[in-house]
């Protein structure tokens, strides 16, 4: 009998074993130009309209690769469920007034709400606080020590000549959210921003989408005004401080005037999904290995489709793909030992909020999870590139954060089978594009869950352009890079144990 228990207690690691033993080459042939071409000739077509989060076209894509994996016998990854909802909001403003000292402007003509951060509701203010243009950066700051908490507080846009920043971006020191959100650290109630754009069309789209409904703190609501309003406010002074703006610093100061603004916006309720199925694994079947790629794009513009083909509907097809090939292996007695999730994401495109949702509420324990694996642009070539392997690269980013077992494993696998030229440039920490905090494997990264992804670049002629079109895509490159996704997930999850967590988790700062 003790002999009996022994042989039996040796059976899962023999099965895993062999498992580990089996060539996957045969399951990733399986990974085809033809299929990734059918696939996303339907992804990318015209039915799905761009797959913008919380659209007709975004859900039928989600419909789309749900059916897939159904196909495929994928088990439900979200509690029986193959979808994963999370809450979209979007405003629309339903009218706006403004008054300075009993005179009336015009909405479009001479203000305009931001309707994400303004508030429904009216203000009165009998004074406001001036600061220039409102940059705050090292030892300057346009506030020059004025209180303006529970104040309107007006600023000049851009910036003066005689300032300089290394900081760029939507945040940046001389941008509107830069200025406005130093204007929230001051506690200011209300902001408005001087703009040369008026008067502006009235926009037939609602307001951005958003996730963040709820606040612990409501901040300051946002107005852009016209340099009319502006006079209005600043009376005599203001084309003395308009002119000597444009050199260099203004003094802030305190000015009296009566002004109302009123706004009311409806809040519609929107809802987006993930979409999760897994392979089963099976002596290792309480751990997790999750491949990810971002189905949503930009959606329409009036009747013009943004398509998406590379972005990301080529990471979207990769992960069907794959997601049949460890099906068919499962099929054939040579399935993973660990679980494999496959999960397509939506929300990418406005802030990673698919992926965050994920993060913040996880459909299995991402201490169990061993890695994740995110693909966000496999299918064309960086038109940066001049050497003689640009049509045998990809982009390999995150490889060299959280564990040190990353990168060995990710080009033995390459080295083995897939031979493509890893390429390291956005691992730089002092990238400037910032690409590892960029795409959907960061949500996972936070949390301290080692992550690789893997990328084309972002410098093509079509990137966020309607011309982003299944028919331009390398299929051939795209079987090459979604084999070594294959490959290295293979490796991972048949591997004796979970990827090691021993580098710090790097953090992204404002």
């Amino acid at each position: 009998m003790r002999k009996m228990l022994l042989v039996l207690g040796l059976f899962p690691a023999a099965m895993g074993f062999a498992q580990k033993k089996a060539n996957p080459q045969k399951f990733a042939a399986t990974i085809t130009e033809e299929d990734l071409r059918t696939h996303l000739f339907i992804i990318a077509g015209a039915e799905m309209e761009g797959r913008e989060t919380g659209t007709e076209g975004q859900r039928k894509a989600a419909a789309y690769i749900e059916e897939q994996f159904k196909k495929l016998g994928l088990i439900p990854g979200n509690n029986g469920a193959y979808q994963m909802s999370f809450p979209v909001y979007r405003d629309s403003i339903i009218g706006a007034e403004m008054k300075v000292n009993g005179t009336e402007f015009r909405f479009y003509d001479d203000f305009q709400p931001n309707p994400r951060v303004s508030r429904s509701g009216d203000y009165y203010f009998s004074e406001f606080v001036f600061a220039g243009h409102g940059i705050v950066e090292g030892s300057r700051d346009d506030y020059n020590g004025i209180n303006v908490k529970g104040k309107a507080v007006l600023l000049l846009d851009g910036a003066p000549a005689d300032f300089k920043s290394e900081q760029k971006g939507m945040m940046a020191p001389s941008s509107m959210f830069g200025k406005y959100q130093k204007a929230v650290d001051k506690g200011a109630a209300a902001v408005l921003i001087v703009a040369n754009d008026f008067p502006r069309k009235p926009s037939p789209f609602a307001g951005n989408m958003y996730v963040n409904l709820y606040s612990a703190e409501q901040n300051a609501s946002l107005y852009n005004i016209s340099q009319k309003v502006a006079a209005q406010l600043l009376g005599s002074e203001w084309t003395t401080i308009s002119a000597s703006a444009k050199n260099s610093a203004v003094p802030a100061k305190v000015y009296k005037a009566n002004m109302m603004l009123h706004m009311n916006k409806k809040v519609q309720f929107l809802e987006s999904t993930n979409v999760l199925g897994y392979v089963e694994g099976t002596d290792k079947k309480d751990e997790w290995l999750v491949v990810t790629a971002h189905y949503d794009h930009l959606g329409k513009r009036g009747d013009v489709i943004y398509y998406g083909a590379d972005d990301d509907g080529s990471g979207t097809v990769g992960v069907i793909e794959m997601a049949e090939a460890f099906a068919k292996a499962k099929a054939a007695g040579n399935g993973p030992r660990r679980n494999i999730m496959f999960m397509a994401v939506s929300g990418e495109e406005k802030g990673l909020w698919g992926s965050a949702w994920y993060g913040d509420n996880p459909a299995v324990p991402l201490e169990k999870t061993t890695a994740n694996l995110n693909i966000d642009m496999i299918g064309r070539v960086d038109t940066e590139r001049k050497s003689a392997d640009t049509l045998n690269y990809v982009y390999v980013v995150g490889d060299d954060k959280l564990s040190t077992e990353l990168k060995p494993l990710s080009e033995a696998a390459n080295k083995k089978y897939t031979k493509l030229a890893l390429d390291y440039k956005f691992n730089d920490p002092n990238d400037r594009n910032r690409i590892y905090f960029r795409s959907d494997h960061y949500n996972f990264a936070r949390k301290g869950v080692p992550v690789i992804f893997y990328y084309d670049g972002m410098l093509q002629a079509d990137y966020h352009k309607p011309t982003d079109t299944p028919d331009k895509i390398n299929y051939t490159l795209l079987k090459k890079r979604a084999q070594l996704v294959f490959y290295t997930a293979w490796e991972m999850a048949n591997r004796e144990q979970m990827m090691k967590r021993d580098l710090e988790i790097p953090t992204m700062t404002r």
